[in-house]
């Protein structure tokens, strides 16, 4: 008898079975699991629609180093738009329309980047950004259509393409055309981020989309950033959405696309810590927005909280004495520009104060100005972003400025280090012009001289710093053994052990700026070195531009007798319940300067400034209560009638605390502006009887 079921038959059917078990169990994962972004509106019929939703973490809290509330995250919601679910519901534009009137009526600014005015007459956005401009340029080329098409035909063509009835007005089509170009965008380039269509919306709108269940429309819970004060807009930063760019680099921490990462400052900074891991959601629906299933895939786990160096009552005095003492020099030169007629506009434009602490690098304050209100950044970005003061840079780590007279303190310990002549009685007569080179066309005064026509006469090293005397430290560069180019050498590595020229290691990014050398020189110009550019850099007028925080470091060098600290703005980071300390800064020194006995000789000479008969800052400093050991910086910049400012200072001398260092643009001089750190040094050795509110300089009441 014949056997029903053969080998060969058995093998058969099985495979007929696994094949047909195969295209089955296919068929469900790309009905239930798979998300393909289609750009097709006509879509087949679907049993169910599945989302993946980012659950979004906490962002960690900021405080500063008194656990003062400086940043947090709100709660909030986003109104996001599920494409495939609102093709599926049949009547996309309806829905479209609904909710973009909706949301004007409510006040709600919505996402709509298509680059046409959504008034007629229609045109192409003057002010286009190069994002738009790109995925303007994509859209057309993935329909073929022509690259210089005309915005009416583009319309027409887009009407057509979105089936939006011709009883619906053009100015309505218009509105409807902005989100479904939203929508498909990402379906063609799909580097871009998620659409949101509203961002941050109440509950009140949240209650409505629920009562009126608009097919794919759905509000996503999240967390706004909020700024707890209007001060250190610059240090503490902001967050945003990750760029394309960005998110480049951040895939490989695993971010969503759609992910809220911090752009500068301390948010940027510490942006691993702060921003926490986000879950994920699947959600099952039915083709009209009924939810058959939610699964949550992973829990979100917040950010951990950062504590900063930062002294919020510090750094509001010294933005308040930066900002009111730059307003009353502007209003005396606009008076002054009235009476004389003057047309130059010689107003001061920026400026930035820096202190921190001498004995372990802390950044206590860093203001930077003009500055900004960090709660209404969105509100002012366009207008910040073309302000010509640059109120968005961040002067304090990266305005780079030459340093004037504060530099000669560096160039009073390489002449100690290497000139046999140089000791701290050894006097200079300065004569008021120094003419050696007066054949080479080069000829350099003392500030003395500009002012009485004649020369300091004779003074020793302490003395030179005390009157900030020109003619005593072209001499001394001169002097220098090997001649102009082994001078800048001696210079520059005095310069780079105060740590100027170099980054200070602070968190946040920073500029290294530029020490005066041959070879930076002919690198930015091409020229060779001269004996003038060493003479130059060593009273201050060279080629050396620095940072702000860099000149504090270098004051607060000074001042702790010749430790280099690696400045820095984190005090502490702790877990996401407190309950961890994670990590806590320690202070690091770099390096040390050995000659203990030249460094007493400078400080000797920087107290002179401020308490001496002749002193350049003993005006504001000299019947102070505490000891200010300082130095005051004229810079002369080109083009311009008016110097810089600059001015750098610490305190108490007998036994340093805190180092500040002040530069104004076109401040004029750093006696100009040193009432500013008198200002700030008030508010630091206050003690708690003290009303601290009154400025120096103003009246009690």
């Amino acid at each position: 008898m014949q056997k029903m079921y053969t080998p060969a038959r058995i093998v058969v059917i099985f495979s007929i079975l696994v094949v047909m078990l195969t295209v089955y169990v296919s068929a469900l994962y790309i009905i239930q699991i798979h998300d393909p972004m289609i750009v097709d509106d006509n879509q087949g019929p679907r049993r169910f629609i599945t989302r993946r939703d980012t659950l979004v973490a906490a962002r960690g809290n900021i405080y500063d180093r008194n656990g003062v509330l400086l940043a947090s995250g709100r709660p909030s919601y986003n109104v996001k738009i599920d494409r495939r679910a609102m093709l599926a519901s049949g009547r996309p534009n309806e829905i479209v329309q609904e909710l973009v009137y909706t949301a004007m009526d409510e006040g709600l600014t919505y996402t709509d980047t298509f680059p046409v005015t959504r008034g007629a007459p229609f045109e192409f956005l003057t002010g286009m950004t190069g994002v738009q401009e790109n995925r303007l340029n994509a859209y057309l080329e993935y329909f073929n259509l022509d690259p210089d098409i005309s915005v009416s035909d583009l319309l027409s063509w887009m009407r057509n393409h979105y089936k939006i009835d011709f009883t619906v007005g053009i100015l309505d089509a218009r509105l409807i055309i902005g989100v479904r170009y939203e929508l498909e965008i990402r379906a063609i380039v799909g580097s871009i981020s998620p659409y949101i269509f509203a961002f941050d919306v109440d509950t009140d709108f949240v209650s409505y989309l629920e009562e009126r269940s608009l097919n794919g429309v759905y509000a996503d819970s999240t967390f706004v950033r909020e700024y707890h004060t209007s001060s250190a807009s610059h240090m503490l930063g902001y967050t945003g959405r990750m760029t394309a760019e960005e998110y480049e680099i951040y895939k490989e921490r695993n971010y969503p696309m759609d992910a809220i990462v911090g752009k500068v400052g301390v948010e940027f900074a510490f942006e691993e810590a702060l921003h926490g891991s986000p879950g994920e959601k699947i959600t099952r629906m039915t083709e009209n927005g009924t939810v058959v299933s939610e699964e949550i895939l992973s829990n979100p786990h917040p950010g951990q909280h950062v504590t900063l160096t930062l002294d919020i009552g510090l750094q509001t005095a010294a933005e308040h004495a930066l900002r009111t003492t730059v307003e009353k020099i502007n209003v005396d030169r606009a008076n002054e520009r009235l009476l004389t007629e003057d047309e130059e506009d010689n107003s001061i434009q920026g400026g930035a104060v820096v202190v921190t602490n001498v004995n372990t690098g802390e950044v206590l304050a860093a203001v930077s100005y003009p500055s900004f209100d960090l709660n209404t950044l969105s509100q002012d970005w366009a207008y910040l972003n073309t302000d010509p003061a640059f109120p968005m840079l961040n002067r304090t780590t990266h305005g780079r400025y030459a340093p004037g007279s504060t530099f000669k303190m560096v160039t009073a310990l390489a002449g100690l280090r290497h000139i046999a002549g140089v000791t701290r009685y050894r006097t200079i007569d300065d004569t008021g012009v120094f003419d050696r080179y007066r054949d080479g066309g080069f000829v350099a005064q003392c500030w003395f001289y500009g002012e009485h026509r004649v020369g300091h006469g004779e003074l020793n090293l302490e003395q030179a710093l005390e009157r900030s005397c020109n003619f005593y430290f072209l001499q001394v560069s001169d002097w220098f053994p090997g001649g102009a180019e082994p001078g800048s050498r001696f210079l520059a590595e005095a310069a780079v052990e105060f740590g100027l020229g170099l980054r200070t290691g602070i968190e946040v990014p920073e500029t290294a700026g530029t020490l005066a050398l041959p070879e930076v020189k002919e690198e930015l110009t091409g020229e060779l070195w001269y004996a003038a550019d060493t003479l130059l850099a060593g009273f201050g007028q060279g080629d050396n531009l620095f940072t702000p925080v860099q000149l504090a470091n270098y004051a607060a060098t000074i001042g702790n007798n010749g430790y280099l600290y690696t400045l820095s703005i984190l005090s502490q980071i702790r877990s996401s319940d407190f309950r961890e300390t994670l990590h806590i800064h320690e202070p690091e020194v770099r390096s040390e300067i050995m000659e203990k006995d030249y460094l007493e000789i400078i400080q000797s000479g920087m107290v002179m400034v401020s308490r001496s008969n002749h002193g350049t800052a003993r005006s504001v400093f000299r019947n102070y209560d505490v000891t200010v050991a300082s130095k005051t910086g004229t810079v002369q910049i080109e083009g311009l009638a008016i110097n810089n400012g600059i001015f750098v200072a610490y305190a108490p001398a007998e036994n340093p605390e805190i180092a500040i260092s002040v530069v104004v643009e076109k401040g004029g001089s750093g006696a100009e502006i040193m009432s500013i750190a008198r200002i700030v040094f008030e508010h630091y050795f206050a003690s708690d009887n003290t009303f601290r509110a009154i400025p120096y300089g103003e009246l009690i009441p």
